[in-house]
């Protein structure tokens, strides 16, 4: 059994002369405080990677730097997964007695720290080096071709993927540390420069600067109670030409282990974080993982289901699309507002009920992908 304890988030956006190190500390320094320890109680790191600060041993890098020595200590390379797949660890570690208390850690200035080229090439290294990579496509281009095809079998509109992009934007504008505030319609999506299509600018998350942290622990260190219930994996692919079959993806591969591992379902949730890279991802996400019927998220969404005042509300801090991303730290600022709504910390942004939450994060193309449930038990 293992518990969130503590979570720590920067402002996301630009962060002039700040490095990954000073980001992903600062967001420690909150987390560890929010859990009500000091830096010596903790006994645990997890480290997400950095593209701006590539290093084999990153994680005790952020150890010294930081000035912890931990009993336990792990670097780990999902992806966009990589975030919830650092989370899942520390569960297993601290349900493990390993460690009592293990700080989950990521965050990069990759804004500010790193050229536009520079930060395109690093994320296209996810296509194949022979077959892909060479032909010059970008992560937006692969997420283009899985779009294309996904409209046209499940008969998607661009119109409605631009729903998704609206409603982060909304949800963002309440939130004082997202990269953006000024509200957009679908027209304006719509208008927005062509980036791959059937993808346009406002389709795409930001590259931003920040950090984001989370102290997990084996017992609960404060009032407030979340329990990580149950969480699995699923790794189908890693290039866009081994895709699977849209049948037979990931996405709902992990959710059915983590139903398992977890003894919960969809229909006991009540807040939903769910990845959001494009406007694609997260249709397609939202219907893998039964949370919408094939093609219809979209219209769920406009029909208020996933509003803050929903039935199921989404990513009420923005998401990756107008919260931002920095990378690793790009997904756990969903984990981070989860566990802010779980424990009423969320302020003018809290919903009526987030007892129960689905976390789900993706790698690659949709080729890894963790779900997570987590239980507010007191």
């Amino acid at each position: 059994m293992s518990f969130i304890t503590g979570v720590g988030l920067t402002a996301y956006g630009r962060h002039e002369g700040k490095s990954t190190l000073d980001l992903m500390s600062e967001a420690a320094s909150l987390a560890i405080a929010d859990a009500g320890l000091t830096r010596g109680e903790i006994d645990g790191i997890l480290c997400g990677y950095s593209t701006v600060m590539p290093h084999i041993m990153l994680a005790t890098v952020f150890a010294e730097h930081f000035g912890i020595r931990p009993a336990y200590c792990h670097a780990v390379q999902v992806g966009g997964a990589t975030g919830l797949a650092m989370m899942m660890l520390a569960h297993h570690v601290a349900d493990a007695g390993l460690a009592r208390h293990v700080l989950v850690v990521g965050g990069e200035n990759r804004l500010t720290g790193q050229s536009r080229d520079a930060s395109i090439q690093a994320l296209a290294q996810v296509g194949h080096p022979v077959y892909e990579v060479p032909l010059g496509p970008t992560i937006p281009a692969y997420y283009g071709l899985v779009a294309s095809r996904y409209m046209h079998e499940f008969g998607v509109t661009e119109e409605d993927l631009a729903e998704f992009a609206v409603l982060m934007r909304a949800n963002a504008a309440t939130h004082p540390g997202a990269q953006f505030h000024d509200l957009i319609t679908i027209a304006d999506v719509m208008a927005s420069k062509p980036v791959a299509s059937p993808l346009k600018l406002l389709d795409c998350c930001p590259v931003s600067d920040g950090g984001a942290a989370l102290v997990i622990s084996r017992e609960p260190t404060g009032d407030a109670a979340v329990r990580i219930a149950g969480c699995a994996q699923a790794h189908t692919h890693q290039h866009v030409t081994m895709i699977p079959a849209f049948d037979d993806m990931g996405a709902a591969i992990s959710l059915g282990r983590a139903k398992a591992a977890s003894g919960m379902d969809v229909g006991d949730v009540r807040y939903a974080g769910i990845y959001d890279s494009f406007t694609i991802t997260l249709a397609m996400l939202l219907e893998e993982l039964g949370l919408a019927a094939r093609g219809e998220a979209a219209a769920m969404m406009r029909a208020g289901h996933f509003s803050r005042d929903g039935a199921l509300p989404l990513n009420t801090h923005g998401g990756l699309l107008s919260y931002g991303h920095c990378g690793v730290g790009g997904a756990m600022a969903h984990a981070v507002e989860t566990y802010l709504q779980m424990t009423g910390h969320a302020g003018t942004r809290q919903v009526r009920d987030a007892s129960v939450a689905l976390l789900h994060g993706d790698g690659g193309v949709l080729s890894s992908h963790v779900s997570m449930f987590l239980e507010r038990v007191r």
